[in-house]
């Protein structure tokens, strides 16, 4: 077991990396504790859960909604949840998503945990305390910043991963690595997804790797007013096209990496955008899609991070370092519609 403390604003999260998942008896009072899980997770790891009051959700991002939000609220209120409660939401990027957000709400809001069981959740959803909803194609639209008391890694939990969700994950990887970490960047090149899979204690080290990445600049960064808006390579583009097509979260960024990484060869002069199709490939992910280019953009302009005519678009300069930059909304349809 490995125990990191970070300060993200005026909250202190610890992680729990590499810790078997009923160490959380040692750090909860059962009694007083209810976890929110979806239904995969839930029937592949029922012995975890045994004991313990269980909510259960159906699982998939069309179920990130506020429907969702109020089931678990009625179950919470039928099962005599008070202030003094406590929340562990354990699953993907989905339920740690609801789970942060229910108990940001629910009675003015109670604590909580997260026990990222997906790849995915694990090296980006978990960390950061971003929570939220889906409103129709709209991602996240409806939100707070809620950071968790802890987070618990039990890789074990990734045993049960289908491929596709490993593939998933590494969409977020290898955006860290594009971003913040060359080194990063050349070990996913020198190895394959079976590379990781197959052996857990390098796998372990790249999760611990991403961890720190994220979690660094969410400490110097926590409500996103500058360096955080990196971690959103990708996901202007990515998330106008992932609900509109009910795509994999990975995949929607990774093809909408690869179209930042398009747009940096006119705006910042990048010209490593073949070495990073060719490394999301290596991993299984999609590069590019035909897509409705007027509705992408429709959706687009509703973005969160749209700030009057402007929307903040993360570019990269180079392998391992990106830079913010405002672009307008005709600048932005002129760039898709090269794509």
């Amino acid at each position: 077991m490995t125990k990191k403390t970070f300060t993200f604003s005026s909250a202190e999260v610890k992680f729990f990396l590499n810790t078997p998942f009923d160490h959380i008896d040692k750090l909860v009072e059962k009694e007083s504790t209810f976890i929110i899980t979806d239904e995969n997770v839930f029937l592949k790891h029922k012995a975890k859960f045994k004991g313990r009051q269980t909510i259960v959700i159906k699982a998939g991002e069309q179920y990130k909604n506020q429907y969702s939000v109020n089931s678990i609220i009625e179950q919470l209120v039928e099962k005599g949840a008070d202030r003094k409660s406590f929340l562990i939401g354990v699953g993907g990027g989905v339920v740690t998503d609801i789970t942060g957000f229910v108990a940001g709400i629910y009675m003015r809001g109670i604590k909580f945990s997260l026990v990222p069981t997906s790849l995915l959740a694990m090296v980006d959803a978990a960390i950061g305390g971003k929570t939220g909803i889906d409103v129709g194609v709209y991602k996240n639209m409806v939100g707070l910043f809620n950071q968790p008391q802890f987070l618990l890694y039990d890789i074990s939990f990734l045993k049960t991963l289908p491929k596709e969700e490993w593939i998933n994950g590494f969409a977020e990887i290898i955006k860290h690595a594009a971003i913040k970490n060359p080194p990063l960047f050349t070990l996913l090149e020198e190895n394959k997804l079976t590379s990781f899979t197959k052996d857990f204690a390098l796998l372990a080290k790249l999760i611990q790797t991403n961890v720190l990445i994220k979690a660094k600049v969410v400490t110097n960064d926590p409500f996103e007013a500058g360096e955080r808006k990196l971690l959103n390579f990708g996901h202007t583009l990515g998330h106008a096209i992932e609900n509109l097509y009910q795509l994999p979260h990975g995949h929607a960024i990774s093809i909408g990496m690869v179209a930042a990484a398009k747009f940096s060869q006119q705006k910042t002069g990048f010209n490593d955008t073949e070495r990073l199709t060719r490394l999301f490939t290596k991993y299984g992910l999609p590069v590019s899609r035909d897509f409705n280019k007027e509705k992408a953009l429709q959706i687009l302009a509703k973005d969160k991070k749209k700030d009057k005519q402007s929307v903040s678009f993360v570019l990269l300069n180079k392998i391992g370092k990106a830079s913010v930059h405002p672009l307008t909304l005709s600048e932005i349809d002129n760039l898709v519609q090269q794509l």
